[in-house]
């Protein structure tokens, strides 16, 4: 009898080992696949070079052995000299600093105005109630609708391209800012209250301290939705810019320039991504893992 027991105590605890075994055995790489598992910073870089490397030899192959027509995709060769000669022989780099002035300029603009309302409608019903009807309308109506309108009202300075950034990210900001505001624990605001709280001493010390984190990543977003934005501002009745570059290539069917000034705007819009992505985690480092 007893030597009957002891099997059975084996046979119950087997599955249970067996599943120790397997997790205490299982390969980093395995772990490195399953979901949100972080992997070494080493691999992850390499994995990243290793698309863009790909990407680049694709694109040569098609290019250099000339089963694409160089006026549909040019060379990276063509490219790079297209690029020198922009910078060298048509003052290129007057156009990034303008492009770059409209992006922020109609971007801080609504990040001055939408953060707080924002803010407050994610936070009093009566606010919310008041404005959100208006601003979900008018998040869907696309930016470049208004374009005409634009230039009857404001007619075809700076301001009409600064008011199309700014048109085209104010709205998303108030929502997504009100979302992350409306998120904020309920417990938190309970136990605020208990200890005698006011209404806007809540809002300043446990509604805003735990929703900045998340106000700041929806701004990081938003922020890449402004440089989208500057070609529709910069393609209608502009001198200057990269969509402006970019309109007047197309015209003189110079394929080149057209590509090196997309890349442009991606590399500045990765860069303008990169600082606020890092300015953020080391401002609310408890908010990422790694």
């Amino acid at each position: 009898m007893e030597k009957v027991a002891k099997k059975q105590g084996i046979a119950e605890q087997a599955p249970l080992l067996q599943l120790q075994s397997q997790q205490n055995g299982t390969p980093k790489r395995r772990k490195w696949l399953q979901p949100q598992e972080n992997i070494p910073y080493h691999l992850y870089l390499w994995i990243s070079v290793s698309s863009i490397v790909i990407l680049f030899a694709i694109w040569s192959l098609l290019t250099y052995s000339g089963i694409v027509d160089p006026l549909f995709l040019p060379t990276p060769t063509e490219i790079i000299q297209s690029g020198i000669t922009l910078f060298t022989e048509f003052g290129f780099i007057n156009d990034i600093a303008i492009t770059i002035y409209r992006v922020f300029a109609g971007f801080l603009i609504a990040v001055v105005i939408g953060l707080p309302l924002g803010i407050l409608m994610g936070t009093f019903k009566v606010v919310e109630a008041f404005f959100e009807p208006i601003i979900s309308s008018i998040r869907y109506m696309p930016a470049s609708a208004f374009i005409p309108l634009f230039i009857l009202w404001i007619g075809v300075g700076e301001m009409e391209k600064i008011t199309i950034i700014f048109v085209g990210t104010f709205f998303s900001l108030v929502l997504m800012t009100a979302v992350e505001v409306s998120n904020v624990r309920r417990e938190l605001l309970e136990a605020a209250y208990t200890l005698g709280t006011s209404t806007f001493g809540v809002l300043r010390s446990v509604i805003l301290p735990a929703a900045i984190p998340g106000i700041m990543e929806t701004i990081r977003l938003i922020l890449g939705w402004a440089w989208s934005y500057i070609i529709v501002a910069e393609l209608v009745a502009s001198a200057s810019g990269i969509g402006s570059l970019i309109l007047e290539s197309q015209r003189m069917l110079k394929t080149s320039n057209i590509i090196f000034g997309i890349l442009t705007i991606g590399a500045l819009g990765l860069l303008s991504d990169l600082i606020l992505k890092v300015a953020i985690r080391k401002m609310f480092p408890w908010n990422y893992g790694r």
